[in-house]
């Protein structure tokens, strides 16, 4: 026996009625974004844009190491999302006089050695932000967060805040949001490969602070 329904003056099979139902009740799937998303300034007072800022994962290729015979051995390297605009950006700002006092400032590289500085680089291809948008603050939010990455003693790190604020304590707190703001533009990739500083010092391999080598230093005791 078949239990029909009235609906109006059509009179359908329970079942017909219920898979019609199921049917219209579906969760509606969104169109795919059309527009692509727009960058706005790491000053924005709601953290929420950030997402906006976002950029694509680096993606991973196979190249080929070693040929022997009909043999070759595949190597995975990963697609850098460094481009020359960044590496611009990043040599303007090492000609602000902010900048240029800072590192003349730490002469024992303790805060600013060439690794730490490539960094630098690869967080700013990161960050998403137009090239013009880049200001001092940024390179220091970002040498910041390079040594709060790689180095185990984080004493050294307490020099950008000496030399950027003095004693004062009041200045801080808003660098720590902004550092914040700046990680999260990241989409939180903040690890950064040797083999990607290395690729970030071969593009420009005359530029003077690759010279800044820790392992050359020579101490005076």
């Amino acid at each position: 026996m078949v239990t029909t329904w009235m609906v109006g003056s059509w009179s359908l099979p329970l079942c017909v009625m219920l898979s019609k139902f199921a049917f219209f009740n579906q969760p509606r799937e969104e169109p795919p974004p059309t527009s692509p998303k727009r960058k706005r300034d790491l000053s924005s007072d709601s953290e929420d844009n950030l997402s906006e800022l976002l950029e694509p994962d680096p993606k991973l290729v196979w190249s080929i190491e070693t040929l022997c015979g009909l043999r070759m051995k595949l190597k995975r390297r990963r697609v850098s999302t460094v481009r020359p605009e960044h590496h611009e950006v990043f040599t303007r700002l090492l000609e602000d006089p902010v900048v240029k006092k800072f590192l003349a400032w730490d002469k024992m590289l303790r805060v600013s050695d060439k690794y730490l500085l490539s960094m630098v680089i690869a967080y700013f291809s990161r960050a998403g932000l137009f090239s013009w948008q880049y200001r001092p603050i940024h390179f220091f939010l970002a040498l910041y967060l390079a040594n709060d990455m790689e180095e185990d003693n984080q004493a050294p790190k307490q020099d950008i805040f000496y030399f950027l604020y003095g004693k004062s304590y009041a200045q801080r707190p808003m660098f720590h949001k902004l550092r914040f703001q700046f990680i999260r533009s990241m989409r939180w990739r903040i690890w950064v490969s040797r083999e990607e500083c290395e690729e970030i010092q071969a593009y420009n391999p005359e530029l003077w602070v690759w010279a800044r080598d820790r392992t050359k230093l020579t101490y005076n005791p």
